[in-house]
């Protein structure tokens, strides 16, 4: 049978051999149709010829053997990575393509580690310190006549946990640990309301050649806001744990941190409450306690606060009973900004059921105090406490202390500080009456004990501080016949 290409090819000679035979007899006009049927048949040769080399390229041989081994090879090759990739080894055996890839990864593992450390550290603060006071105390305040000394150290470590939320609250864990040693200390020969020349001297049971440690605070606190709007300026505070009761009440910017400013305890806080032990903490100074305040930022950057607590005191301090007889105490807070310049205002009142008087009596003690802090000028900040006992065995029932600390940005040291205070620390009626008949004290109490404390803090480095410090005490005890005492001390700090 003929292929289409012939038939093709056949007809179209046919064509051209019947318009041959009829151009003979044709006339003029059939002459044009002649020429276009030889056009025709050429244009369909051309065509013929070019199909048939296309069907000729698109002809496909069967694969040579070297091409066959070559996808062997390669679907081998293919299966060998695919087994390496699935094992976290890395071999010497495995292809180099699976090796550098594993290498690839390793590395990549590396760089995220300390990301997703980051991450797991993301809302943790950590604070540290280590502080160290050499004090020394002249002769003519003691009964031998001899200059007394005194060294101690004490460490401190704060760390602050993210501890979740609580519907549209926001916890947070706070931990503390104490560390310290003291020498045998300062002489008991002239006492005095001052209670402490050093707060900072931490030591509890240990002996003079031991240090020693304790969990200093453990609390938990819930911050929530109040009402629906993302930025209320109310919230709502929940605090509960060991803690400081003065991290929360009687706070001051200048007068409340012994490890940086005044050294004397009447400075630290309010004195009834902290030398006059109507706070009734452990020996420490910190207790068990329950913690709620209210906040308002509506005028911020104005602000104020109302807050109450209850701490336990005597053996509950120590957890050696429940709240039986707490210490509690309320507090109402302002803070302002006068042109610029930061001030706080701080009320409150107390209650310690247990409050152990000056003859070692147990009764309730009560009373109020205020804390006043306020900048008055770029490098100027003033305080002022005051305190009153209204009940109770108070060896001393009115309490003033007044006080400032000047940065150094006049002299060129801005981190600098100088500090200047001064204490009045009232006998009360009750002690005035007993301390002649007293063995304790034997004398005829009149008037008040004055303190006055002078330091010049130089910062070294944003960590490194040291201070030398001075302080004297006048009629120690209201004894009226009682020698002044002068105690000169240096005080070094390390924090980050």
């Amino acid at each position: 049978m003929a292929s289409p290409r012939i038939a093709r090819t056949a007809l179209a000679v046919a064509l051209l051999a019947a318009a041959g035979g009829a151009a003979q007899a044709a006339t003029p006009p059939q002459d044009k149709l002649l020429a276009e049927l030889r056009r025709l048949a050429e244009r369909v040769e051309k065509l013929e010829k070019r199909n048939s080399e296309l069907e000729a390229r698109l002809a496909v041989p069967a694969p040579a053997p070297a091409l066959a081994q070559r996808v062997a090879a390669l679907e081998q090759a293919s299966k060998e990575v695919a087994a390496g990739l699935e094992s976290d080894r890395i071999s010497a055996r495995e292809p180099e393509l699976v090796t550098r890839l594993k290498a690839v990864e390793a590395k990549t593992e590396a760089i995220g580690a300390p990301t997703r450390l980051a991450e797991a550290l993301d809302g943790i603060a950590v604070e540290a310190s280590v502080a160290a006071v050499a004090q020394r105390i002249d002769g003519d305040a003691n009964a031998d006549g001899k200059d007394v000394s005194l060294l101690s150290w004490r460490g401190d470590l704060g760390i602050t946990l993210p501890a979740g939320d609580i519907g549209a609250g926001t916890g947070e864990f706070f931990a503390q640990l104490r560390v310290g040693q003291e020498g045998e200390g300062l002489p008991e020969a002239n006492p005095a309301f001052t209670g402490a020349y050093n707060s900072l001297a931490f030591q509890g049971g240990a002996g003079s050649q031991d240090s020693y440690a304790i969990v200093a605070q453990a609390w938990y606190q819930l911050t929530t806001p109040l009402g629906t709007h993302p930025n209320t300026p109310h919230s709502l505070q929940l605090t509960v744990g060991k803690m400081d009761p003065f991290v929360f009440f009687d706070q001051n910017a200048i007068a409340d941190n012994e490890a940086e400013k005044f050294l004397n305890n009447v400075f630290v806080h309010n004195p009834l409450l902290d030398s006059g032990g109507a706070v009734g903490a452990d020996d420490y100074g910190f207790s068990p306690g329950l913690r709620l305040a209210y906040r308002n930022e509506r005028s911020a950057p104005d602000w104020w606060q109302a807050s109450v607590a209850a701490f336990g005191a005597g053996e509950g301090a120590k957890f050696g009973r429940s709240f039986t007889k707490p210490f509690v105490i309320g507090q109402l807070e302002y803070g302002r900004k006068n042109q610029g310049f930061d001030g706080n205002y701080r009320l409150y009142a107390w209650r310690n059921g247990q409050y152990e008087g000056f003859d070692g009596s147990v009764d309730a003690t009560t009373g109020w105090g205020l804390s006043i802090d306020q900048r008055v000028h770029e490098d100027l900040t003033l305080f002022a406490r005051y305190g009153r006992a209204s009940s109770g065995k108070a060896a001393f029932d009115r309490a003033l202390t007044v006080g400032s600390e000047l940065t150094g940005n006049a002299w060129g040291r801005g981190a600098d500080g100088v500090g200047l205070a001064w204490a009045w620390l009232r006998a009360s009626d009750e002690f005035r009456a007993e301390a002649p008949l007293s063995a304790d004290f034997g004398y005829d109490a009149r008037g008040a004990e004055q303190v006055a404390e002078l330091y010049y803090r130089w910062q070294v480095n944003p960590q490194l501080s040291l201070t030398p410090d001075l302080q004297y005490i006048r009629r120690a005890a209201a004894d009226p016949d009682a020698e002044s005492v002068t105690v000169f001390g240096l005080r070094g700090l390390y924090a980050f």
